[in-house]
């Protein structure tokens, strides 16, 4: 059975979304694309709130990609959803981290952002990275939980 992801994108995230998608169904993840397809505009805390919401509700995925404009946007919109953890990496580095320090869930770009490092290889990073179950780690996610409350 393939793993799967869910992925969501804005009007400005849709080649990205569509390299992303070719990229991580080469790496063999099935992907719910949930995003637009077309370049007519769309909101995207609504396309945020729809790739999260599914993700929490009907589980199995695991991770979420977000698409916007700067990533900024999107990104902020999803972490106001409970459970939901996005990080918006610059480089492989901060992607790599995203997952083993914070076990992000989620990881978001820019598509009108030029990275140092493509975002194929800031998701390689993001996907081959481990949880790191260092205890001074573990604190430091249980208090980003408590937070949400």
């Amino acid at each position: 059975m393939k793993k799967k992801v869910i992925m969501s994108n804005d009007h400005a995230g849709v080649q990205l979304a569509q390299r992303l998608i070719e990229f991580l169904n080469k790496e063999g993840y099935e992907v719910d694309w949930l995003g637009t397809k077309t370049e007519e505009s769309v909101d995207y805390p609504d396309m945020a709130r729809k790739a999260c919401e599914k993700y929490i509700n009907t589980g199995g995925y695991e991770f979420g990609v977000l698409i916007c404009g700067t990533g900024i946007g999107i990104s902020i919109s999803a972490n106001k959803i409970k459970g939901i953890f996005c990080a918006l990496p610059q480089n492989c580095f901060a992607a790599q981290m995203a997952k083993e320090h914070n076990n992000a869930n989620f990881i978001a770009f820019g598509a009108r952002i030029d990275y140092p490092q493509s975002p194929e290889e800031m998701l390689k990073s993001f996907i081959n990275a481990e949880v790191s179950q260092s205890e001074r780690h573990i604190i430091r996610r249980n208090k980003m939980f408590e937070l949400e409350k």
